[in-house]
C-alpha cells in the first residue's frame, strides 16, 4: 500500500502527517501492536522533520540536531486500531529548551477527528563528539518555535 500525495487535513495547531498501517503491523488479535505506535510517530517525526531540511545521512557530527537521544515516553492508548490503512499522526511541540524539547503527539484517524493513542516524548540535544547536552541550532529553533503549541 502507498501512500499518495494529499493535503493534510488542517489542525489548530503542529502538523498532521500520514502515516499507513500495514497488515503485517497488526499482532495475533488482528490490533496495531503497541510497539508500533512509537515507530509510526518516528517515522512522522522523521518525515516532518526531512520536510524542513533536517536529515542524517550517516555521519553523526554532520547530523547535527538530529544527533539526539530519548529520555522519555509516555504513551496512552485510547482506542484500538483494526484495520491496515491510512492514519496520521498529530505532532507538536510542548516545549522547546536549550538542550531539550518536550514533542506531543496523537495518532489517530487521517482526518484527524478520532484519537487512537496519544503521548509525549522527551529528546535531549547531543553534542555527537561528548554525547553530552548541546543546545539546539537556531534554524531548528527556529522551525521548532512554529510547531509549539499555544497556551491554553
Amino acid at each position: 500500500m502507498t501512500v499518495e500525495a494529499q493535503a493534510a487535513p488542517a489542525v489548530s495547531y503542529g502538523r498532521l502527517i500520514p502515516v499507513v498501517v500495514h497488515f503485517d503491523d497488526l499482532d495475533a488479535l488482528g490490533l496495531l501492536h503497541n510497539a508500533r505506535y512509537p515507530v509510526m510517530v518516528e517515522r512522522a517525526w522523521s518525515a516532518l522533520w526531512h520536510e524542513q531540511g533536517f536529515t542524517f545521512e550517516g555521519d553523526w557530527q554532520a547530523a547535527g540536531d538530529f544527533c539526539n537521544a530519548v529520555k522519555e515516553l509516555r504513551i496512552s492508548y485510547e482506542s484500538p486500531v483494526t484495520k491496515p490503512g491510512v492514519y496520521a499522526v498529530h505532532l507538536w511541540l510542548e516545549r522547546l529548551g536549550n538542550t531539550g524539547l518536550t514533542y506531543g503527539f496523537r495518532f489517530c484517524s487521517a482526518d484527524g477527528a478520532v484519537t487512537y493513542a496519544h503521548g509525549t516524548r522527551v529528546l535531549v540535544r547531543l553534542d555527537a563528539a561528548t554525547l553530552r547536552p548541546t543546545s539546539w541550532g537556531e534554524r531548528f529553533r527556529t522551525v521548532g518555535r512554529e510547531l509549539l503549541r499555544p497556551a491554553d
